[in-house]
């Protein structure tokens, strides 16, 4: 498949990129910083979002989305990254939605899929516990517990989470706990459910997480996606991980783009000994070398995006290696930006730095570079 966007992609591009650098420029990002917001995003650039149909992108058109695919939530998530918006996009949109898709029953879709898509409901995955990504590697359990809600037999959830995406916000939590038979499953909490505890984390890039405490938190037997008798939802939480970090690199390359425009703008208007400093070879050959960079990183995206769009379950090679690189390349973006533009480059007042903090949070997210990299030399026996 041709690793360039689609006509109706690049329309695509074009209307989310003119929306949101009007709707949401990076001094928003600061205004929300500056302000301690409460809850870290505008309530109503998100009303606007389910009015593009961003929030739907990814759900089926039966279920009130877009019916669109990892490429076109891919090129929404660049332009996000562009603009540094601060919203609830790629947890719930994409990563929790996949979640929903691809381990919920009918009845757990028709009931959230709608809401979600519409944007009144906002949903987070619940996934990791430490400083650094292990998808499996949890100890929060989910345990039978006979005295349910009234509604047969139940689950117990013990355990805490960190890194929730905009988990302070969130209407519905999606919960990844270990089975009693070792397996994992994925469990539907609400957030006002007895013993769920929610602690905002502000991060360093002016975005928002959560810490979120489980103690003796009392489930209903359809509270787990697939339904009480379903198996081990490993393979599902991969597939939904797989669109997160997908987004994700989406959003780094986008963000790398914008800094790389801005760079090479500022090489061209920056004077010194009665000449641009662009026309100094060193920079030029700094400047080349980023954008090859660039390139390389968007044709390894793009078919990401399209392997998980042809089968979701057997991409994971390929959004390694996505990630991997588009990690690597922001932060070759950010660090050079800094470089290039000079002591200016390190001032709060100065944009550049809201970029280079917001890379630095993308990198970690859901696996940095070294994890992805680590990962398939195992896929390949290593």
């Amino acid at each position: 498949m041709s690793l360039i966007l689609s006509a109706e992609q690049t329309m695509l591009r074009d209307s989310a990129r003119s929306f949101l650098a009007e709707q949401s420029p990076v001094s928003a990002l600061r205004q929300l910083r500056d302000s301690a917001d409460a809850t870290g995003f505008s309530r109503s650039l998100w009303a606007k979002f389910a009015e593009m149909g961003f929030t739907g992108v990814l759900v089926p058109e039966a279920l009130g989305g877009l019916g669109l695919g990892p490429v076109e939530s891919g090129v929404v998530m660049a332009q996000i990254g562009r603009q540094l918006c601060a919203s609830p996009l790629l947890a719930s949109s994409l990563v929790a939605v996949t979640a929903l898709r691809q381990a919920g029953t009918p009845a757990q879709q028709q009931q959230w899929l709608p809401q979600m898509a519409s944007g009144q409901t906002i949903a987070t995955l619940a996934v990791d516990e430490g400083a650094k990504h292990r998808p499996l590697g949890f100890a929060t359990t989910a345990r039978v517990d006979s005295d349910g809600s009234g509604n047969g037999v139940g689950w117990l959830l013990d355990g805490a989470k960190t890194l929730v995406l905009d988990g302070h916000v969130a209407d519905l939590l999606i919960v990844a706990a270990t089975l009693p038979d070792g397996g994992v499953g994925l469990f539907l909490v609400a957030p006002q459910t007895a013993g769920v505890q929610i602690e905002r984390t502000v991060m360093v890039d002016a975005h928002n997480a959560a810490r979120v405490t489980l103690q003796g938190v009392r489930l209903s037997a359809d509270a787990r996606l697939g339904g009480p008798d379903a198996g081990s939802s490993a393979v599902a939480l991969n597939a939904a991980l797989d669109v997160g970090r997908a987004g994700a690199a989406a959003e780094l390359l986008g963000l790398a783009d914008e800094v790389f425009d801005r760079t090479v703008q500022y090489l061209k208007d920056r004077r010194q000994f009665g000449k641009a400093i662009g026309e100094f070879q060193a920079l030029q050959h700094r400047a080349a070398h980023l954008y090859t960079e660039l390139e390389i990183s968007r044709a390894a995206l793009l078919k990401a995006e399209q392997a998980l769009d042809a089968d979701i379950h057997r991409a994971g090679a390929a959004v390694a290696v996505a990630k991997a690189r588009a990690g690597r390349t922001a932060t070759l973006a950010v660090q050079e930006a800094v470089q290039m533009h000079g002591g200016m480059g390190m001032t709060d007042a100065f944009e550049i730095g809201f970029f280079m903090k917001r890379a630095r949070v993308l990198q970690e997210l859901w696996g940095d570079t070294h994890f992805h990299l680590d990962a398939l030399a195992r896929r390949r026996g290593y």
